[in-house]
C-alpha cells in the first residue's frame, strides 16, 4: 500500500529534474485533461482524473506503487496538499512547488503583491469574496466557474473597481485583460483565471514593511478603538459615544469578509471603526453633511467606507445583503426593516426604558433572541477629579434566533 505520494507543482513552464524523475517513476499518476497529457507521464502509469481530492487520496492510499499528483501552480497554497494530508488518508506528502497562479497573476501584471489579500471564490462563498474586494485596495481572487470575474463585477454593482483578468496562465492560451468592473460582466471569461481587484484607495504597504498582506498597523497611524469622536472630526451625540461604539462593535464583532451596514452614521466613527477590523462597510444617512463627514473620516483612517444617502427603512431595499447591522435611529420601522434581511446580528440603542421595550419587541418579534443592557459612563476630569459629563443609554443586541446559542 502507499504510504508516500509526490505532488507536482505545474505553472506552464518545463518540468524540473525533480518533477520529471518523479514522473518517470510513477505508477499512478492523478491530475487534470491537460496534466494527463503531458509526455513525461510513463504510457504503463494508470491515469486518474482528478475530480474529488478525497476519492482519489483514498485510491492513492490503496495502490501498490509510485503515486504522482499534478496540480496547478503552487499545490500548497489553496491547493490539494491539505486535503491530501488529512489524517484519514494516512499519507506522507512530499512536494515538488511551482510559481502560484497569484504570484504569476501579479508578474504578469506588473504589480507587487505583498500588500494584497488573496481569497478563493466559490458560488458558496462569492459574496464574502466581494465584500474583501469591497473592504481592501488590492485583492487577488482564485475563481470557480459559477463565481467568475462576471459575477464578481455583478455582486459589486455601482462600487467602482478596476480587474486584471488572467486567464490560463502557464498556457499557450493565456490572455491578461484589465478592464473597470462596470464592463467585466459583459464578458465570458475562460476558467481557469485568476482576478487581480484593484480600489481607488492608496497602496496599503508602505517602503519598508515587514509582514504581507494586511497591515497591522493602525490605518491613519492611530492605535485603540472606541477613539474620542472628535479624532473623527466631528461632535457626538448619544449614538457616538465612544463607550457605547465600543459595546456596539463587541456585539457584532465585524471581521473580514462581512459587510456591515451602518444606519444614521452621523460623523462616521462606528463605520470608521468596523472598517479598521476589515469589513466592508456601508455607510448610511439621510443628511448630507453627515454623509460628507464620514467620507471626510473614512480617507483620514485610510478605510474603504462606502457612503450611501438616504432615508431608512426605504434606502434599504437596494442594498446588498448584510451581515451584520447597527442602526443608530428610526425607531422599530427601521428595525423590522432590518431584521427581514436577516443579518446574524444587530445592534441599536434607546435613550428611555419605553423605547427600549419598543426595539426589543421588534426584534423579538422578527426572529432575533435580545439582550439589552444599561449602559453608564462617567468622563471625569483627572485634573480636579470631578464629573465632566455623563452618559446613560439603553443598548440593545439581537443574535438571529437560529444562530442564538
Amino acid at each position: 500500500m502507499a504510504d508516500r505520494v509526490t505532488v507536482i507543482g505545474w505553472d506552464g513552464s518545463p518540468l524540473t529534474g525533480t518533477a520529471t524523475a518523479a514522473l518517470s517513476a510513477a505508477t499512478l499518476v492523478a491530475g487534470a485533461a491537460h496534466h494527463l497529457a503531458l509526455p513525461e507521464i510513463p504510457g504503463s502509469a494508470e491515469r486518474i482524473r482528478l475530480g474529488s481530492v478525497d476519492l482519489a487520496a483514498r485510491r492513492i492510499a490503496g495502490h501498490r506503487g509510485s503515486p504522482v499528483v499534478l496540480a496547478d501552480g503552487d499545490p500548497g497554497f489553496f491547493g490539494v496538499v491539505r486535503a491530501l494530508r488529512a489524517p484519514e488518508h494516512g499519507l506522507e506528502v512530499e512536494v515538488v512547488p511551482a510559481v502560484s497562479s497569484v504570484a504569476a497573476a501579479f508578474a504578469r501584471a506588473g504589480m507587487p503583491w505583498d500588500d494584497a489579500q488573496v481569497v478563493v471564490a466559490h458560488p458558496r462563498t462569492l459574496r464574502r469574496a466581494v465584500n474583501v474586494c469591497r473592504a481592501h485596495h488590492k485583492v487577488a481572487v482564485l475563481t470557480s466557474p459559477g463565481a467568475g470575474p462576471a459575477e464578481l463585477a455583478l455582486l459589486l454593482d455601482d462600487v467602482h473597481r478596476t480587474f486584471v483578468i488572467c486567464e490560463e496562465l502557464g498556457t499557450a492560451r493565456e490572455r491578461v485583460t484589465v478592464l473597470t468592473s462596470d464592463k467585466t460582466a459583459d464578458h465570458t471569461w475562460r476558467d481557469p483565471n485568476v482576478v487581480i481587484v484593484i480600489g481607488s484607495g492608496p497602496e496599503t504597504t508602505a517602503t519598508g514593511a515587514w509582514i504581507a498582506g494586511r497591515t497591522p498597523a493602525s490605518p491613519g497611524g492611530v492605535r485603540g478603538w472606541a477613539l474620542p469622536t472628535g479624532a473623527y472630526g466631528a461632535e457626538g451625540g448619544e449614538g457616538e459615544a465612544p463607550g457605547l461604539r465600543a459595546a456596539q462593535l463587541a456585539r457584532l464583532g465585524p471581521r473580514t469578509g462581512d459587510l456591515v451596514w451602518d444606519i444614521g452614521s452621523g460623523g462616521g466613527a462606528f463605520a470608521v471603526e468596523a472598517a479598521r477590523f476589515g469589513a466592508a462597510v456601508l455607510a448610511v444617512d439621510s443628511d448630507p453633511d453627515a454623509c460628507a463627514r464620514t467620507t471626510a473620516a473614512a480617507r483620514t483612517f485610510q478605510v474603504a467606507v462606502q457612503v450611501v444617502q438616504g432615508r431608512a427603512p426605504h434606502v434599504l431595499e437596494r442594498l446588498p445583503e448584510p451581515d451584520v447591522v447597527r442602526i443608530g435611529g428610526g425607531g422599530a420601522p427601521v428595525v423590522t426593516a432590518v431584521a427581514d434581511r436577516r443579518p446574524e446580528r444587530i445592534v441599536t440603542h434607546a435613550s428611555n426604558r419605553d423605547e427600549a421595550e419598543s426595539l426589543g419587541a421588534a426584534l423579538t418579534e422578527n426572529g432575533y433572541t435580545v439582550e439589552c443592557a444599561l449602559l453608564q459612563s462617567v468622563e471625569l476630569d483627572t485634573s480636579a477629579w470631578a464629573e465632566r459629563e455623563r452618559s446613560v443609554v439603553f443598548l440593545l443586541s439581537g443574535v438571529r434566533s437560529d444562530l442564538a446559542p
